[in-house]
């Protein structure tokens, strides 16, 4: 695509988000719905669209979704009904699924995105529950095609934007910013790799000041945030050339290629109106009192964007690292951990922001894999912090408390590497390397401050590392100046 195309035209960019809700059970019938079991050992009768089997609704698949809603500034349906989705795939044995249609539970929502120096406010059209399809599987049998419904029936919530956004690089940001709400509010695992978090992307184009849309094509098979940008600029710039050349893009579903890193034609784009929308006549609508919005309320954690602004009203920290700190939940509650028991939020996040994040991702992992707990971590910090430590003995404690389960303390008195303040011995220790060395401390005298360095090199030489630096220094300073 030439410079000139892309300064003509824009794209419009809307995303459906997909997020499976961690309940223990289905959204409409009382069976496990964990990831990674054995095919079809997760299904029952419902599940199986057997007749006569008739759904009840999940009341964590009810409260979570609220909980969503409220975290990105939806209205909240008092009253909302379930439809039936009809359509035939071999993976959806009832033929139909359980969703919403014309009322929604959440409408008109928005969340706040940063990207590229600017921030920017992307709508929510709505929120809805549904349940998942079962799962087809082409690669296992080279003749036929097999099916898995253990994810039939597992309790979903789309999250449906509106056409705000501009730019792959926006539908990133955005993307990220839902995964880390429905982490913090501890409702989906955000794993975008075992599909809990599925995304797909409706694109067109448009050029610059027209206001009516172009015609749009559905994104699909992105399973990652990187690929979702990826697939997205290429169907940009796919569409730009086509009309330049003359074309005309023609509504349909893609699927994302991730080997030529290319879209390809999957179906023609379905209306709703195919779908053969119809209200569930199995399951009564969804009340939402004043009662249960309130107590609901009162269950919201404190979201990164506020966790952000305290960090750094309360503990002095700068926005990009308040922004590090806060990206996820269990790092910033880790953090303030380390932080109270410490009794210093700067030592705290001086450690965890470079030793922690440092395992983390050369380990990649999650906090909650991290083998040094919030306790022992400010154990070490505080013997750094009494000086009975140094810098250099830290790290080497830090690593040793990664392969087990001493304290600190214990490591350090092992390694040998507790620091000697006992003033008596440093003051032995201080006479001698003035003693041995005249002629720089002549030097010293008549104004060579930075011989410093030296005596306490000196010092630290003689006791094998051992020497408190900062008595050391006060000793020297005392005794040549004083």
């Amino acid at each position: 695509m030439s410079t000139i195309a892309h300064e003509r035209f824009e794209a419009v960019i809307g995303l459906e988000v997909h997020a499976q809700l961690l309940t223990k059970s289905k959204a409409f019938a009382p069976v496990a719905a964990q990831y990674g079991e054995a095919p079809n050992t997760q299904v029952t009768p419902l599940c199986l669209g057997h007749p006569g089997t008739l759904p009840v609704v999940n009341e964590n698949l009810v409260r979570y979704i609220i909980k969503m809603g409220l975290a990105t500034n939806c209205g909240i349906a008092p009253k909302s009904i379930f439809a039936r989705k009809n359509y035939f795939y071999p993976d959806l044995p009832k033929g139909y699924q359980i969703s919403q249609f014309d009322t929604p539970i959440c409408h008109h929502g928005y969340v706040d995105i940063e990207v590229d120096g600017y921030e920017k406010r992307i709508g929510l059209t709505r929120i809805h529950m549904e349940e998942d399809a079962g799962k087809s599987i082409h690669d296992q049998d080279p003749y036929n095609t097999l099916v898995d419904l253990n994810r039939a029936g597992t309790p979903l919530i789309e999250i449906v934007s509106e056409p705000d956004i501009r730019t792959p690089q926006e539908a990133y940001a955005y993307l990220t910013k839902i995964k880390q709400i429905v982490q913090y509010l501890e409702i989906c695992d955000g794993n975008m790799e075992e599909g809990s978090l599925r995304c797909d992307a409706n694109v067109s184009v448009r050029p610059r000041g027209q206001k009516e849309f172009g015609t749009r094509t559905e994104l699909k098979n992105m399973n990652s945030f990187r690929n979702v940008e990826r697939a997205i600029e290429f169907e940009i710039y796919r569409q730009i050339e086509l009309i330049e050349e003359g074309g005309t893009v023609v509504q349909q579903t893609r699927l994302w290629d991730t080997n030529k890193m290319q879209t390809r034609v999957m179906r023609s784009k379905e209306e709703a109106h195919d779908y053969r929308y119809f209200p569930e006549p199995d399951l009564p609508p969804i009340i939402v009192s004043n009662e249960l919005l309130a107590e609901i309320k009162e269950e919201l954690p404190e979201l990164a964007d506020i966790r952000q602004k305290r960090f750094v009203a309360d503990y002095g920290m700068s926005e990009v690292d308040a922004i590090t700190l806060t990206e996820s939940r269990y790092l910033a509650d880790y953090f303030e951990q380390v932080a109270e028991f410490t009794g210093s939020a700067k030592f705290a996040a001086n450690i965890v922001l470079s030793e922690v994040l440092r395992v983390l991702n050369e380990q990649s992992i999650g906090i909650d894999k991290f083998s040094i707990s919030a306790k022992r971590l400010s154990e070490l910090v505080k013997l750094k912090n009494d000086d009975k430590i140094n810098s250099s003995a830290m790290q080497d404690i830090f690593n040793a408390m990664l392969e087990n389960s001493k304290t600190a303390e214990e490591l350090a008195k092992e390694m040998n590497l507790i620091q000697v303040s006992d003033s008596g011995f440093l003051e032995t220790l201080v006479d001698t390397i003035i003693e041995e060395n005249p002629d720089e401390v002549a030097r010293f005298k008549e104004g060579k401050k930075q011989l410093m360095g030296f005596f306490v090199g000196q010092a630290m030489k003689a006791s094998q590392g051992k020497a408190n630096p900062k008595m050391i220094t006060q000793m020297i300073t005392k005794k040549l100046e004083g």
